[in-house]
């Protein structure tokens, strides 16, 4: 690993580059779109409201489409074709030791030590139905996830000497309750489209769902974001995305126009259009959020794409869709669990999850890394809050 890579800790820095003073103004303009356009859709076509506001959400109302050998393929092509270019350009271009990847500057600390155990201890508990332990059964999921929270911070710091948990504890708590907060607007979402749903909850009252649901969700953005900064400190496999292809269509503010325009449209009509629409719920709150950035002149996460630097992009990607893998894994045996009908490509399953579905991590992990930036901007805006000397290299 680099010195640079060393000194470039500040996940504010990996984030953003640049401070947003209208952060909060974004957000709740984001929020306000989020939660009223599907609504509006909704009632324009004569949709009964109580379908999406059932809680705990129980009842099945859409009709999802069937596998398509057509949709299918396209969909494939267009992965390929997107996610091929980076993949190249990675292998051809990397130079690096054999165990460049395994250096440890510091011996795994004893607290990762306790979080591999725990982790290994509820995962043996979700994955079994031990008669004794029954009644704690549905509240094994979260364990899990702070243990993998934790862990990660551990690989981070024996590689680098510092990590989130220990060198941003205030930025790193505060992201738990966030995370609640930022999934629970999936869940809203996700009740238009039905692609995903819960077994296993029907016994729990609307406290009670609301606690396990609450403590499950706030494990998200610390573990997309923990794994990302992990992955940071992999300097050499991801060094030639640092030059690569400029795009800087991103930052116009036609641009900017167009897809907050698209997004408010997408939104309005998932209720209407579940099948066609559904991609819309995992890029809306990133593409309005990033689209009136731009337009008020600011940086985002896309501003450095314009000087060729796509490394940040997809280190992101790769976070989400890492975590996604274990995700999908620890729900399998677990109760409660989720199981997903994805429309046209439901086939190929690992796990639950049909194999394109995985593709929906990709831009969740952009996502994280955005609800993340805005969090430190607010941070480092209150008084009384000093951050991490900004000492990162150049990100990509």
């Amino acid at each position: 690993m680099d010195i640079d890579s060393k000194k470039g800790f500040a996940v504010e820095s990996a984030l953003r580059d640049k401070r947003m003073p209208g952060g909060i103004i974004q957000v709740c303009i984001a929020a306000v779109l989020l939660l009223g356009l599907p609504i509006i859709g909704a009632v324009s076509v004569g949709r009964p409201l109580d379908y999406y506001l059932e809680f705990p959400p129980l009842t099945s109302y859409v009709k999802h489409a069937g596998f398509s050998w057509t949709a299918f393929t396209l969909l494939t092509a267009f992965l390929v074709a997107g996610i091929l270019p980076f993949l190249w350009k990675m292998l051809s271009s990397a130079v690096m030791s054999p165990f460049a990847g395994l250096f440890f500057i510091r011996p795994f600390p004893f607290w990762g030590w306790i979080a591999v155990s725990s982790c290994a201890v509820f995962w043996t508990l979700a994955w079994n139905r031990f008669e004794w332990f029954s009644f704690l059964q549905p509240y094994t999921f979260s364990p899990i996830w702070f243990s993998f929270i934790v862990i990660v911070n551990a690989l981070t710091y024996a590689r680098s000497g510092k990590c989130m948990m220990k060198d941003r504890t205030c930025y790193f708590m505060m992201l738990f309750p966030l995370s609640a907060l930022f999934w629970w607007f999936f869940e809203y979402l996700n009740r238009f489209v039905q692609n995903w749903h819960y077994i296993g909850v029907e016994n729990f009252s609307s406290l009670e769902y609301a606690i396990f649901a609450t403590l499950c969700f706030s494990t998200v953005l610390p573990a997309v974001l923990g794994t990302y900064e992990l992955l940071e400190t992999f300097s050499d496999p991801f060094a030639s995305l640092k030059r690569y292809v400029k795009t800087s269509f991103m930052n116009r503010k036609s641009t900017a126009w167009t897809i907050l325009v698209l997004a408010c449209l997408g939104l309005a009509g998932i209720g209407r259009y579940p099948d066609l629409l559904f991609p819309i719920i995992w890029l809306s709150p990133f593409l309005i959020i990033t689209s009136l950035q731009t337009l008020r002149g600011e940086e985002n996460i896309f501003s450095r794409i314009a000087e060729g630097r796509w490394r940040k992009i997809v280190l992101l990607a790769l976070s989400a869709l890492i975590c996604g893998f274990f995700w999908e894994m620890w729900n399998y045996y677990s109760l409660p669990k989720w199981a997903y009908s994805v429309p046209f490509v439901d086939r190929f399953r690992i796990f639950e999850m049909p194999l394109l579905g995985y593709a929906g991590y990709l831009p969740f992990g952009i996502e994280c890394a955005v609800i993340g930036g805005l969090l430190m901007d607010f941070m480092v805006s209150s008084k009384g809050f000093k951050t991490v000397s900004r000492t990162s290299p150049e990100d990509g």
